[in-house]
């Protein structure tokens, strides 16, 4: 299949890692090929620090995790350092008579873009606006590329872990 990296299964869920210049071309691969027919969701995720010191969390497996092993209170668990800081998944499935679903994700660092997978499946036109508004994930292409959650003259994408916490002021329809 064209641009994939890497391929993982994990907790019952195959994953293609896909370099982002390809991205579209894997897409219409899984799409016209294999028949993925439903794009379900866009997830963008920041792992800015992930994998320092400091950094710790409960392990999940597939049974789920285990609240008495120690995490963040204890002996923390250091997570594996990822590729890049941002990850955007795009969650498959092929409904048919042989259902199946796929992950494909690309890495990005911060000030990259990739390209819309709009044209590919419509239905990704607002989830890209939603990794775009909350934390920046620029997509080429992008017929509309606006903010979709925060107001317009927000400054800043929210949901990026270097976003500044606090001292916001409140914003009340009364004022101007």
């Amino acid at each position: 299949m064209p641009g994939v990296v890497e391929s993982r299964e994990a907790l019952g869920e195959t994953t293609l890692v896909v370099d982002p210049a390809r991205l579209v071309d894997a897409c219409l691969h899984l799409r016209d090929e294999d028949g993925f027919n439903v794009l379900s969701d866009v997830t963008a995720t920041d792992y800015l620090g992930w994998g320092e010191q400091g950094v710790a969390g409960y392990i999940g497996t597939g049974s789920g995790r285990d609240l008495n092993e120690p995490g963040s209170q204890g002996l923390a668990h250091v997570p594996s350092p990822k590729p890049k800081r941002f990850s955007v998944s795009y969650h498959l499935l092929r409904v048919s008579d042989d259902p199946a679903r796929v992950r494909v994700q690309v890495w990005l660092d911060d000030g990259e873009s990739v390209a819309t997978v709009v044209p590919v499946w419509p239905a990704a036109d607002w989830f890209e606006r939603e990794a775009w508004d909350m934390l920046g994930v620029r997509f080429d292409g992008h017929p509309n590329l606006v903010r979709i959650l925060m107001p317009e003259d927000w400054e800043g994408h929210p949901l990026r872990k270097d976003y500044p916490l606090g001292g916001e002021p409140v914003r009340f329809s009364d004022e101007d």
